[in-house]
């Protein structure tokens, strides 16, 4: 079977939002992006037509492209979230330094931290921003840390140890470090099989673990996962294009010959790519979750 070239990773997180200022104002001053520094930041003063002045702001570590992050105002009629989509998207930040700082931060603005995890290849902590979009602050532990059974990648779901990782090192916030990036997507989806199928067979990812009830992970490249996958919210309809939250995310390929490839497989599976946004060809997964190929 086909499988994605070893340094395909996730890049930008697109997301369908209700209030564009104040989702702006929470990734800024919660979370620590810059907004783009080659367009303004939206305001609350209406333009011709009463919308907001700005309808899309990309956000990353330096304020700079390529983005990490992308919203965009919704339409007044926009479908209400429940809907398979988005279980968190991931921010990975370079060192574990990195993370101690950044509950460091989100303690002392008291945002809605409401996880905080130890899986073995990382340490995590979960809140969610202020429409509900479930966000992820990791660190992963050094590759050779990293457990394995019978040639089997484990992950665990512990509590993290806040002691041991505010031991870690001090330091003032200064927002997200350069070098933070997307790291992985997490899902919920309708049936694992029928996922499995799209993720691995489709876009060519590996299975790296199976091991969590109701749960799928793959990867490329031998990474613990660059998208989780989950069936804990039961039955839900399908995502809509137009939806708040999840607008698509981006799997950024190599080299032009490797989406092709991709694209390939999908013909053939009968998925019928989309011209994307900013060049992007646009596929949608079995539940409707829009996937933006990219060089």
């Amino acid at each position: 079977m086909d499988r994605l070239p070893p340094d395909t990773r996730i890049g930008a997180v697109h997301l369908t939002v209700a209030d564009l200022c104040q989702m702006t104002a929470f990734y800024r001053d919660v979370l620590g992006f810059r907004p783009a520094t080659d367009r303004p930041a939206p305001t609350s003063e209406p333009r011709e037509g009463g919308s907001a002045s700005r309808q899309v702001v990309g956000f990353s570590a330096t304020g700079a492209a390529p983005y990490d992050l992308v919203l965009h105002q919704a339409e007044p009629a926009a479908s209400p979230r429940r809907a398979a989509g988005l279980y968190h998207f991931a921010v990975l930040l370079p060192t574990r330094v990195d993370l101690a700082r950044a509950l460091r931060h989100l303690i002392d603005v008291q945002a809605p931290i409401e996880g905080a995890s130890d899986h073995a290849v990382s340490e995590a902590v979960y809140l969610h921003d202020p429409e509900g979009n479930g966000i992820e602050l990791y660190a992963d532990r050094p590759r050779e840390r990293w457990p394995a059974r019978t040639g089997r990648l484990e992950m665990t779901t512990k509590p993290l140890d806040v002691d041991d990782l505010f031991r870690s090192g001090s330091g003032r916030w200064e927002q997200l470090p350069a070098g933070t990036r997307i790291g992985h997507m997490h899902l919920r989806v309708n049936d694992l099989g029928r996922a499995e199928t799209f993720y691995a067979g489709t876009l060519g990812f590996e299975v790296t673990v199976r091991g969590y009830p109701g749960a799928l992970f793959v990867a490329a490249g031998g990474y613990h996962h660059h998208v989780g996958l989950n069936t804990w919210a039961g039955p839900l309809p399908p995502a809509q294009p137009g939806g708040l939250g999840l607008r698509y995310f981006t799997l950024v390929l190599p080299d032009p010959a490797a989406r092709e490839a991709v694209l390939s497989r999908a013909r053939a599976a009968d998925i019928h790519p989309q011209t994307g946004e900013e060049g992007g060809a646009l596929l949608r997964d079995p539940d409707g979750i829009g996937v933006m190929l990219t060089n």
